[in-house]
């Protein structure tokens, strides 16, 4: 379930290796990212170097010689290179932030494709998902893990060159000698001691600082996580969500959020984070800026001294003051810098915890046969199933054929199995004994995937989506007009089409992303027009669990007195509450504790007298 949180960080090694992993996959998700990012940094730490070194050889020459044609080369120069580089900036700062504009997307890709790659065992397991939630709550509410990696990553090699510019511009300062006079002069060694001192004194105390806020915030991370889900859900989603709108108005849940979040935001005046910034977090950032002034008159007065006995001019003060300060800057920020991605490597440990999460499913390799004529059997055989972390059995031996074309209704109480029974036939979940075959092959032989394309299923929870008819009921962009119609009218939607979607298989369902052209569908409609796109996939096995649970009495016998030319030649599954539906099925399996206790017709399992007569007296009685 991933590593339990480290209180250290980890160690350089570690943290090479987990960030080096971090870029490749990053750099694979969005090639060319990095390369656009490295190059704005490189141009914006190298441009004030170029500018500071013309600059000083222009006051050089304008308080020396004063030679017109070197001082109008030394004008030409700044500004044709100010010119150039401010075009080069400008451009590569739009195409960064392009770039970085994008980056959600790509990271929730990245994220995305591991909860689809992932088996479903793992990716229905609350543990996992919230591995998830976990990294992306942290994200949001510091910027930690990924997100930071990428922002920081780039400043890292703006600051090395920030430091290899410094050292090009201030290298001559300590070689130029003074007037013979000064030499050996005891103030000129102070104040190289100073400078040199000053400098240390930023390079070994803030990093020191900088890493005591990192493990002060790191170590706050679970509470800053934890108040921001209070704030995400009680701050905004209440109010949001049209589904609540009803009962945050009948119950007031609004007041009830605001004591909530109250009580568990972080960012309050009692809050974890607000405490932090009055105390360790905001003293080790003026002890740095303390630090930082003091290194700065340092160099200052060293810079001066040497330019005071005639080391060099005027000009080539601000070329050595701005070189010593950025030399400082560019090696306090790499330090700083380096033990901040050494602290974020703990969430992105997280990160890589939750990709790293194994596929236990054996995903098959044979090509499942496509028949036209869908002669596909399967044979559940002496199959038993308990789910991952569970001691009880959800399914105990179950046995049983499908025939080619048979319509089979799945009934039993809440609990009994048969919803699990489902997930094990579309081979969501794989048999803890037992095995399932299709025509007399074990179905963890076919290849995972296409095995898969012989189901279409309506399960009780299906979601469409916000988007035009036609590409609902095709799941794709591009579908075929008259196949669409023909599935919307099998399933019962032909007048609703007809009366409600004004621009026909253009029109956009619910009002999320379009609130004019957006229509609204009611429960009835969506589960027709999910069973139009089961229809559409025309798979072999059709399977509908509680397919008219959100219709009318009127629109339920439609469904079911339609139901052979919905199916057609495919074999039909339908898990039902409503017994009632059964009627118009060719055989009935009766679950209970997870057992099949009863298989038989309607009439037969009625005349029985046993489980199915049980269920289906106890209903009937409502409508004598």
């Amino acid at each position: 379930m991933g590593s339990e949180k480290k209180k250290e960080p980890f160690s350089w090694k570690q943290t090479w290796q987990i960030n080096k992993r971090i870029y490749r996959l990053c750099s694979r998700a969005k090639p060319g990212f990095f390369a656009g990012r490295f190059a704005v940094q490189v141009l914006e730490v190298l441009s004030p170097y170029v500018t500071l070194y013309c600059s000083a050889q222009f006051l050089n020459e304008l308080t020396a010689a004063r030679r017109r044609e070197a001082l109008l080369w030394w004008v030409l120069l700044i500004l044709g290179l100010t010119a150039v580089m401010g075009v080069a900036g400008s451009l590569l700062r739009r195409l960064d932030e392009s770039a970085n504009g994008m980056k959600s997307f790509w990271l929730n890709w990245i994220y995305g494709q591991k909860a689809l790659d992932m088996d479903f065992s793992k990716a229905d397991d609350a543990r996992y998902s919230d591995q998830l939630v976990q990294i992306l709550q942290t994200s949001n509410f510091s910027g930690h893990g990924i997100p930071n990696f990428t922002y920081q990553l780039p400043r890292l090699t703006g600051a090395f060159f920030k430091v290899l510019g410094g050292i090009a511009l201030s290298a001559s300062l300590f070689t130029l000698p003074v007037e013979p006079r000064a030499q050996g002069l005891p103030m000129l060694k102070v104040g190289l001691v100073l400078a040199v001192g000053g400098i240390l004194g930023v390079l070994v105390l803030s990093p020191m600082l900088a890493d005591k806020s990192i493990r002060a915030w790191n170590a706050a991370a679970e509470a800053g996580r934890s108040g921001n889900r209070f704030f995400s859900f009680y701050g905004y989603q209440l109010y949001a969500e049209e589904k609540r709108a009803m009962d945050v108005r009948i119950y007031r849940q609004d007041l009830y959020g605001q004591e909530v979040d109250s009580v568990n935001n972080s960012w309050t005046g009692d809050g974890i984070f607000v405490k932090l910034n009055r105390g360790v977090l905001g003293i080790t950032h003026g002890v740095t800026q303390v630090l930082s002034q003091m290194m700065m008159g340092f160099v200052y007065l060293y810079v001066c001294l040497k330019a005071w006995y005639g080391a060099f001019g005027v000009g080539s003060v601000t070329q050595y003051v701005g070189a010593l300060l950025s030399l400082a800057n560019g090696l306090s920020e790499l330090l700083s810098i380096g033990a901040e991605i050494r602290g974020n490597t703990v969430f992105l440990k997280q990160v890589l915890d939750y990709l790293d999460i194994p596929n236990e499913m054996y995903q098959g390799s044979l090509t499942v046969e496509k028949r036209s004529d869908r002669q596909y059997e399967v044979e559940f055989r002496d199959v038993s199933f308990r789910y991952p972390g569970s001691e009880e059995y959800a399914l105990r031996h179950v046995s049983m054929k499908f025939r080619v074309g048979e319509k089979l209704a799945v009934v039993g109480q809440n609990g009994s199995g048969k919803t699990t029974f489902i997930k094990l036939l579309c081979r969501l979940y794989d048999p803890t004994e037992g095995e399932i075959l299709l025509n007399d092959i074990d179905i963890r032989k076919y290849d995972y995937r296409e095995y898969m394309s012989v189901f279409s299923v309506v399960f009780q929870d299906f979601q469409l989506l916000d988007a035009p008819l036609g590409q609902n009921i095709a799941a794709s962009l591009r579908y075929d007009e008259d196949r669409v119609l023909a599935c919307m009218e099998k399933a019962g939607l032909k007048e609703w089409y007809q009366t409600k979607a004004v621009r026909g298989l253009e029109t956009r369902l619910y009002q999320h992303q379009d609130a004019e052209e957006g229509i609204l569908v009611s429960g009835g409609e969506e589960q027709k027009l999910a069973i139009a796109r089961s229809l559409y996939r025309d798979a072999a096995f059709l399977v509908l669990d509680e397919p008219t649970a959100a219709l009318d009495p009127m629109s339920e016998y439609e469904v079911y007195t339609r139901l052979n030319d919905i199916v057609e030649d495919k074999t039909a599954i339908y898990i039902s509450h409503r017994l009632s539906s059964c009627r118009f099925c060719d055989e009935i399996a009766v679950f209970h504790q997870g057992q099949v206790i009863e298989k038989g017709s309607h009439e037969g399992l009625l005349a029985r007298g046993g489980k199915y007569a049980e269920l289906w007296n106890a209903q009937a009685q409502y409508y004598v």
